[in-house]
């Protein structure tokens, strides 16, 4: 007989301790996917390794997913740049294999927009792209809207699924 122990989720906002686990899930989700850094993708973000202190600043938020101790996930909300004071943007969504399909993006997703209401954003953003169909089938659940035109000045060039959620 072979008896497995339960396993422990948590769900948490990040530490400066985990720059480095958070930045290892998105290079290898990316990876995966063949989101490279030449194409303006997370990858090629110049503050991937300090994440911490980036979602520690006024209306910004991030969450990572651990299992048993280590993180497997996460994703953040921050305010859209050169856009509207109102409009946020749902960032860096990243979950390893064996954490998809629990609906731990749904809860992150849910959690980031009540963080972002509370901060009194109006509009959540996002730009993802058209091969992460279970990303964007999640989104629209969720609410969100495909856009034509891109908001803000993310720099994610080959992002050509762009969509918004009135909170």
């Amino acid at each position: 007989m072979n008896i497995t122990a339960p396993v422990e989720i948590a769900l948490r906002r990040i530490t400066l301790d985990d720059n480095a686990a958070v930045a290892r899930v998105i290079r290898e989700v990316s990876a995966e996917y063949g989101l490279t850094a030449d194409k303006g993708y997370t990858v090629a973000d110049p503050n991937l390794d300090e994440l911490y202190q980036v979602y520690s600043q006024a209306g910004h938020a991030y969450w990572v997913v651990e299992m048993d101790g280590e993180v497997v996930g996460g994703g953040g909300v921050a305010p859209l740049t050169c856009s509207e004071p109102e409009i946020c943007e749902l960032q860096k969504m990243y979950f390893l294999p064996m954490v998809r399909g629990k609906g731990l993006a749904k809860r992150l997703a849910l959690q980031a927009m009540d963080f972002a209401r509370e901060e009194g954003f109006k509009r959540c953003y996002l730009e993802t792209t058209a091969f992460l169909t279970e990303a964007i089938a999640l989104y629209e659940r969720l609410g969100f809207e495909h856009i034509s035109e891109p908001l803000g000045c993310t720099g994610h060039v080959d992002c050509e699924v762009r969509m918004l959620k009135t909170l």
